[in-house]
């Protein structure tokens, strides 16, 4: 399961869609707005785009790693500081593959997918770069 949204994320929910009996290890990753001297966040995606490369990334990482469940699920909208931005949820029959697969999809989503970040504060509104 991959989806771009703009409704607030449950990692507890993708935590429980994620579990599977043939796995012995779940990890998550919850990516959130961090107080950079910003006040809030601008996220952007070409959905269309995004959710193509986000499921690529997905099928890419069950097959390098083993994985035996994927969740991703990514905010658009405008997020204030200590929102969620970003959640993953990997299952695998082992740790290690749980959390290569899971470092995996971060790291291609901030490489690959259509999706831009604006940090907004009281004098400044910039771009953040991927990675």
């Amino acid at each position: 399961m991959f989806k771009i949204t703009a409704e607030e994320i449950s990692i507890e929910e993708m935590i429980q869609r994620a579990k599977r009996e043939d796995s012995g290890a779940t990890v998550a990753f919850l990516g959130t707005v961090r107080d950079d001297g910003i006040q809030m966040m601008e996220v952007e995606a070409f959905t269309e785009a995004a959710e193509a490369e986000l499921e690529q990334i997905r099928l890419e990482a069950i097959e390098r790693f083993g994985l035996t469940s994927v969740q991703i699920a990514h905010r658009t909208g405008r997020l204030a500081v200590g929102e969620s931005i970003v959640a993953i949820v990997c299952t695998a029959a082992h740790r290690a593959e749980a959390f290569d697969g899971c470092r995996y999809i971060i790291d291609e989503l901030k490489k690959r997918a259509s999706i831009w970040k604006k940090e907004i504060g009281e004098n400044v509104e910039r771009w953040v770069g991927q990675g």
